[in-house]
């Protein structure tokens, strides 16, 4: 009997922080043969553990992948790691990169121009769910490409959660970007709502199980504040300077279309003011804690 597994695509996985380790983990479940590499030692580990191969280097990983995926903080490092001249070597004609991090769709769209005179086709797959999503296989996955390119992803991406086709390349991460930054707002706004029903004798629990069945209700109200601030964890394992990130690339691309984004750009700065205020690896739900303190500030 032949073995369906033997059909997989070798897949590299470069980026095995806090969503890229339980990604990874599941592919090397499902049978794919992974090589994965990440700055820190300890996060190799994890996926050698998780039944995957690790590498030294981004360029040993990608080496004979027919798929390289890409976890990484920033369109800035995603083309550093891609302009790395042993990573291009190692990038064969037919090679598919997948950009599930959160980069700028207009980089993305310049970077797949590029990749594409090499024969290589890029496609940009971010991810929302976080890691519990990352972990149980559940996460939305928000992919740009040509149709053609995103079917052949899309067996792989099953494995990893609900796929869908948003438009061409750079159209996951537009997406991507702009639903932070209305996750942002809403999170910043409900802190606020619910600071000030404390402040009238309110019970924020109370409050957020009636909101949960209101108009009010959102992502912040239904999954953030119930599992990380109200039990007072702030441990969501999304960075609150990752989230500034993402907001900035939402506003940034609406200026650079001509667009006005006047509440965006306003909830830029009072999280930009919460990053300048919080620890440096403070979980994005900490804007919450940032809020209470302002409040008493004031």
């Amino acid at each position: 009997m032949t073995d369906p597994k033997a059909d997989l695509p070798a897949v590299a996985f470069i980026g095995l922080g806090n969503m890229g380790s339980p990604m990874s983990a599941r592919l090397a479940a499902a049978g794919y043969p992974v090589t994965g590499f990440d700055l820190d030692p300890a996060a190799r580990d994890r996926l050698t553990e998780a039944g995957g191969t690790t590498a030294g280097s981004a360029a040993e990983a990608a080496r004979g992948a027919g798929v390289v995926i890409l976890m990484l903080p920033s369109s800035a490092v995603v083309e550093a790691v891609l302009a790395e001249p042993a990573v291009t070597a190692a990038l064969a004609p037919g090679t598919t990169v997948i950009d599930m991090s959160s980069s700028d769709p207009l980089s993305t769209r310049k970077l797949a121009g590029e990749l594409a005179a090499a024969s290589v086709t890029l496609i940009d797959a971010p991810v929302s769910g976080g890691v519990k999503g990352a972990e149980n296989g559940t996460l939305t996955i928000m992919v740009g490409g040509e149709e053609a390119a995103v079917e052949r992803a899309r067996p792989l991406l099953a494995q990893l959660g609900s796929a869908r086709r948003a438009g061409n390349v750079g159209s996951g991460h537009a997406i991507k970007a702009i639903n932070n930054l209305l996750s942002a707002t809403h999170l910043l706004a409900t802190a606020e709502g619910i600071l000030a029903g404390e402040r009238f004798g309110l019970d924020p629990a109370v409050m957020v199980e009636l909101i949960n069945t209101s108009s009010g209700r959102s992502g912040s109200t239904d999954n953030k504040y119930p599992n990380f601030i109200l039990p007072e964890t702030f441990d969501s394992g999304f960075g609150l300077r990752l989230m500034l990130k993402d907001m900035k690339i939402a506003t940034g691309l609406a200026r650079q279309l001509g667009l006005s984004s006047r509440l965006g750009e306003q909830a830029v700065a009072l999280w930009e003011h919460a990053a300048e205020a919080l620890p440096p690896a403070a979980d994005h739900t900490e804007i919450a804690r940032w809020a209470a303190a302002a409040t008493r500030a004031g």
